[in-house]
């Protein structure tokens, strides 16, 4: 689980996936990530403005060391959402 490598804890993403089955939550979620490039993703600003828009609608409070760690992951996958590939690697990531 490369997330470990940047010292994302699993248990707080085993609750982010548990409440990400909620369907009113996933759809706050889609509304958040909708429109999104591979540039986007690559600028710290907009992620870290992701990161926080996420927390709040999934109710996660995160201090500045989980923030910092989770926008260097982002930034780290160099993720491309219209490339099927790298949504799949996600995928099979946090499965």
């Amino acid at each position: 689980m490369s997330y470990t490598k940047f010292g994302i804890r699993p248990e707080f993403v085993e609750r982010v996936k548990v409440k990400m089955k909620n369907p009113v939550v996933k759809e706050r979620i889609k509304q958040v990530v909708n429109g999104l490039t591979k540039y986007d993703l690559q600028d710290r600003v907009k992620v870290r403005r992701i990161v926080r828009q996420a927390s709040s609608v999934l109710n996660e409070p995160l201090n500045e060391v989980q923030e910092e760690q989770i926008v260097a992951f982002v930034l780290a996958q160099k993720i491309d959402p219209n490339n099927t590939l790298h949504l799949l690697k996600l995928w099979a990531m946090f499965r």
